[in-house]
């Protein structure tokens, strides 16, 4: 093979930083075990450090648990806006791309959502406050489309029927029995085909 023909060098996906690795570890093990049934050494063993070596990155479990819950959100919705300014073509081609960006999330960030259920109530209040702002900007944003791609129907049953598709996406940490579902690229097409049905029904009323 010629030089003017190689294959050109696939992108090298930036490492991990080392809070990078502390959250996502201090994710899973919240996730399976909770959140008070978790210590700092034990967080630190899972990255190489010493318990203590932790607060050189964070203050603490709390500041853990808070940059988790406040990060996704606030990614979910800063991914959401870069979809609808990317996507082109009619409101359906938005929606698509939206229901697409969520599997990714509900396939690759299960322990969040598990996170989420179970301990967002041990945030403090501003930090939870900030939690729900962002997620009802998240919300609107899908409103918004939905409402583009079916103009006639009442508002409030489009953002009940988003709630919805959020509810039956969000479901992935309960789908991890072995075997149950093709792997990751068939649970995927399983998830869309689930949403996409769940917000043609709203033609259907």
């Amino acid at each position: 093979m010629s030089p003017q023909n190689a294959p050109a060098p696939a992108a090298r996906v930036p490492a991990p930083t080392r809070r990078e690795q502390i959250l996502k570890e201090a994710a899973r093990l919240f996730a399976e075990r909770g959140f008070h049934g978790v210590g700092v050494d034990e967080i630190g063993a899972a990255v190489g450090i010493s318990g203590p070596g932790l607060y050189r990155h964070f203050a603490g479990k709390d500041a853990m648990l808070a940059e988790l819950l406040v990060g996704i959100s606030g990614r979910l919705l800063a991914g959401g806006k870069r979809r609808v300014a990317e996507a082109s073509g009619p409101p359906g081609a938005v929606l698509e791309s939206l229901i697409d960006g969520h599997i990714d999330f509900a396939l690759d960030d299960r322990p969040l959502i598990t996170l989420h259920d179970r301990e967002l109530d041990r945030l403090r209040d501003s930090d939870r406050k900030l939690v729900r702002q962002l997620q009802r900007q998240y919300v609107e944003l899908w409103v918004e489309v939905v409402r583009e791609l079916y103009p006639r129907v009442a508002e409030a049953e489009v953002r009940a029927a988003v709630h919805a598709v959020f509810g039956l996406l969000n479901s992935t940490p309960h789908l991890s029995r072995p075997g149950a579902l093709p792997g990751r690229a068939g649970t995927a097409a399983l998830l869309r085909r689930l949403a996409h049905g769940a917000l043609n029904a709203l033609s259907e009323g």
